[in-house]
Order: C-alpha cells, then sequence, then structure tokens
C-alpha cells in the first residue's frame, strides 16, 4: 500500500516583512519529515512525499496513493490547518486524522472555548479582544491574566510577557498581538501551578496516553512559570513521562483529556493541554489534533511510557485511520 505524506517545511518559508520571529513555528524541519516518512516504511508501506497545500493543489489529479498521512499546518488564515485536508475530502482521497471542521475549529482558541463551555470542559474564564477600542469586560476576571494569539499554534507569540499583572501591561501585550499577528487577542485568567500534556490515539475506542508533566528550570511546580516558544529546544525545559502525580489527579486528566478529544471530534490522534492550579483542579487550555510529531516532542515518549517505539505509535495512528477507512 501506498501512503501520502502531506507537511509543511520551515525552509519552504519565506519571511515577509514584519513576520514575527515565531512566523514559522508551526512547519516541520526536513529532518522529521524524514523520520515520519521512515517509520511509515518501517510498518510496511511505501511513502511517496507529497508537500504543502500548493504541491497538493498542483498534483491533485496526479496523487495515487492509499491513503495520505497529513501533517500540514496551511498557509495562512485562521482555516489553514484545514486547507489540505479539505482538498482530498473534494478528490476522495483518504487521509491520517482529524478533519477540516475538527482543525479550523480547534486552531481557533475562541471558537475551542465555547466548545468547552458547551460541554462542561473547564477552562480559564476568557475574553477576546479585537482591538484596543474593545477591550473591556474585565469585572468578571481577576489578575493575573494571560494574554496569546487567538489563532496561533506551537506557542507562537507567547514569551514572559504574555502573564500580565495589571492593566497598563495587559494593553501593552494586547497591543502587541494585535498588531503584531494581525488576529484578536485572547486574554484568559492565568492559572497558577502546573502543567501537563495528554496524548489520544485512535477512535473506537481512543486510547489515553501517559500523562506527560512539564517541568521548567528544574521545576514541576511551576507556579507562575509557564510553556513559551522560548522554550522550545531549550535546556530550561523538560518533559517527564509517566508524570509522578496521585492517581486521583491522573484520573481526572485522562477523563478530561478524552472529553475533550471527543468534544471536538478528533479523529486518529490528538494532544490536550493543562494547566492544574494548586487546589489540584485541572483547567483544559486547548487541543491539539495535529500535533507535533517531532521525535523531540512528546509523542516519542508517549510510545516509550506503553512499550512502543516511534515506529509502532506512527503506525498506531496509522492504523487506526485505515480502519476507519475500511482499508485494508
Amino acid at each position: 500500500m501506498k501512503v501520502g505524506l502531506t507537511y509543511d517545511l520551515k525552509t519552504d518559508y519565506r519571511f515577509k516583512e514584519n513576520d514575527p520571529p515565531d512566523a514559522n513555528a508551526e512547519f516541520d524541519h526536513p529532518s522529521t519529515i524524514d523520520v515520519i516518512a521512515k517509520a511509515i516504511k518501517a510498518n510496511g508501506f511505501e511513502v511517496h512525499k507529497i508537500g504543502n497545500v500548493a504541491k497538493v493543489l498542483e498534483t491533485l489529479d496526479k496523487i495515487k496513493v492509499d491513503i495520505v498521512f497529513n501533517i500540514s499546518e496551511g498557509l495562512v488564515g485562521r482555516n489553514r490547518e484545514s486547507q489540505v485536508p479539505i482538498l482530498l475530502e473534494m478528490a476522495n482521497i483518504p487521509y491520517v486524522g482529524s478533519d477540516s471542521l475538527t482543525l479550523a475549529l480547534s486552531l481557533d482558541k475562541v471558537m475551542a472555548k465555547k466548545v468547552f463551555l458547551s460541554e462542561d470542559i473547564p477552562s480559564p474564564r476568557f475574553l477576546e479582544v479585537k482591538n484596543m477600542e474593545s477591550l473591556h469586560g474585565l469585572d468578571h476576571m481577576k489578575f493575573p491574566l494571560f494574554v496569546k494569539p487567538r489563532c496561533e499554534g506551537s506557542s507562537k507569540g507567547l514569551s514572559e510577557a504574555s502573564r500580565v499583572e495589571n492593566k497598563e501591561e495587559l494593553y501593552k501585550q494586547v497591543e502587541f498581538v494585535v498588531n503584531t499577528y494581525k488576529q484578536p487577542a485572547l486574554v484568559e485568567e492565568f492559572i497558577r501551578g502546573e502543567e501537563f500534556t495528554v496524548g489520544v490515539v485512535g477512535n473506537d475506542p481512543p486510547e489515553v496516553l501517559p500523562i506527560v508533566q512539564i517541568k521548567i528550570d528544574g521545576k514541576l511546580k511551576l507556579k507562575d512559570k509557564f510553556y513559551t516558544f522560548g522554550h522550545i529546544k531549550s535546556d530550561t525545559l523538560e518533559y517527564v513521562c509517566p508524570a509522578q502525580i496521585p492517581e486521583k489527579l491522573q484520573h481526572k486528566l485522562s477523563t478530561l483529556a478524552l472529553k475533550t478529544y471527543q468534544a471536538i471530534e478528533c479523529l486518529d490522534f490528538g494532544r490536550i493541554d493543562f494547566r492544574v492550579d494548586e487546589k489540584g483542579n485541572p483547567y483544559v487550555l486547548e487541543i491539539n489534533p495535529l500535533p507535533s510529531l517531532s521525535t523531540e516532542d512528546v509523542f516519542p515518549l508517549f510510545a516509550k511510557a506503553v512499550g512502543m517505539t516511534y515506529e509502532d505509535i506512527v503506525g498506531k495512528i496509522l492504523q487506526a485511520a485505515l480502519k476507519r477507512y475500511n482499508i485494508q
């Protein structure tokens, strides 16, 4: 069987004037694509590297594969992660991963939080700010607050300045996000405590993977610390898997991860990020139905924790999609 591979490379991105330094943060290194392709081959498939949405558009009528393994982030706009899937759907080409609606919904953090509210999934209280003139309605929220772009992933726009203690810092950070990322800012109440991420694989039923705890500067009790773009590939960041936490908290996080995965109808694989306050209450920060499969990220740790190899976890994701399409 032949598996197509769609992706976006950091090396293909051409920075534009006034782009932030993390403009291509969501894209993959060529080495990551090679590792994924090698893992797919190790599971007995032939691999055809396709590339990004522009390549899909150019070659859509020539794509002759049984299924596409999609990790493409798309090129522009809040629907960018949906660009490759919608083209594949139009051409009736099966693909691995969540569909266009789920991908667009999850990338838009405001829309995702509305789903969380409707499904009674705990998430920090929030306010959307479209421009500086609309910065009001803070009466129901307490400082410290957290400011991030509405429609970005890979910690884009997050720095130590994202956590704000007062209105002056809030106004400054909102202005930075709105002007730099050309989109509304999402302002949330900051959850002081610990940070976790939980992977889920499969569909019927989905399997919750071992919990990963984020360690920053050697500390698990992060308090006011948090994951930022600057921590990526930093020696200040560590992943602890499986997390050494009480069974009660493990159950809470696993249950909420599964509920969140199903709430936005994720398919095949995904990852849910949490903060847990100092009283042990978990809050969903976001769900990523298109998580990184880089060997430097958490999916290899999930695999190792359950006695699997990286090739095994990639194969498990691929098999979930093949089963869903009834392709064997």
